[in-house]
């Protein structure tokens, strides 16, 4: 019997885009917009739903403002993740939650998101491994860098994984997430038109193709106030193991993409290209050492 899965991806724009709002209003506005998306994917049939990078708020790196740490939530005991885990055993659907994630540790914030199962259970989270820290991209003001590895997560449907944003460009641990098992590797991202647009079409079909997985990519739309650092281009997408598009999103517009998944294709790809049994870890070890 065929193990197919119909997977979605939000991509959508900053639902109260007025820099006069507070912190909460923003992201009260962003999560009430949300949930009426993530109720019309149910519709469309989704069973595996992730959503964009810190999805309930806009991207606030451009700016070194702390008053955006009012935003981080506790995993998953935070109002969020839970209403989260309300709506994914409403729909047996699971969902991916990227938020920030207030650590236990007063002061100390990650760019993290929660997996939570179709029965509307928390499975684990993921925390952004690689932050940048460049022009109009101050991460590391606000995040700690990942210390949760790369989990794989068994869920109803399949076996996920997550990437976030900046950790695509390194594909070191888009391979861990193969070897440890993933089927379906999201990366909710938060991108605007510029560097990087040319890479966005390149990179994730590739580490698909080289890790034969699948692999969802989001990115917002829209512009941000008041910081307005350019275009977030949209462009959401499936990619299969062979690194063949299912199902692509517009440029600017708030959009539920959907794509079915035969995860059988995944055993029939690695037949043909066998790239985890021709690895040769025991050449690889100039990987980890330092730079001088």
């Amino acid at each position: 019997m065929a193990r197919k899965v119909v997977g979605g991806l939000i991509q959508a724009s900053n639902a109260l885009n007025d820099e006069n709002a507070s912190v909460q209003e923003i992201a009260d506005a962003a999560l009430e917009k949300h949930i009426g998306m993530i109720e019309e994917a149910a519709k469309k049939g989704v069973q595996i739903l992730c959503l964009q990078e810190i999805f309930n708020g806009p991207y606030f790196c451009p700016s070194q403002d702390p008053k955006w740490c009012d935003q981080a939530e506790l995993i998953p005991d935070g109002p969020t993740t839970q209403k989260m885990m309300e709506l994914a055993k409403k729909h047996e659907m699971v969902i991916v939650v990227p938020i920030y994630e207030r650590s236990p540790v007063q002061g100390v914030y990650y760019n993290s998101a929660a997996v939570i199962d179709a029965d509307g259970s928390y499975l684990g989270t993921y925390r952004k491994n690689h932050i940048p820290h460049t022009n109009q991209f101050w991460e590391k003001y606000f995040f700690k860098p990942g210390n949760l590895g790369y989990p794989v997560f068994q869920t109803r449907y399949a076996k996920v994984g997550v990437y976030i944003c900046y950790d695509r460009h390194f594909p070191e641990g888009a391979r861990l997430l193969g070897l440890n098992g993933a089927e379906i590797v999201f990366n909710p991202s938060a991108t605007v038109a510029g560097l990087s647009e040319y890479l966005w079409k390149l990179e994730q079909p590739a580490h698909a193709v080289a890790n034969g997985y699948f692999l969802g990519a989001i990115n917002r739309v829209g512009t941000e106030a008041p910081w307005n650092i350019g275009e977030f281009y949209g462009q959401s997408y499936f990619v299969n193991p062979r690194g063949q598009f299912l199902a692509e999103g517009s440029r600017d517009q708030d959009e539920i993409i959907v794509a079915e998944m035969d995860l059988d294709m995944i055993e029939e790809v690695r037949r043909t290209w066998q790239f985890y049994r021709d690895r040769r870890p025991d050449t690889y070890g100039d990987m980890i050492e330092q730079l001088p």
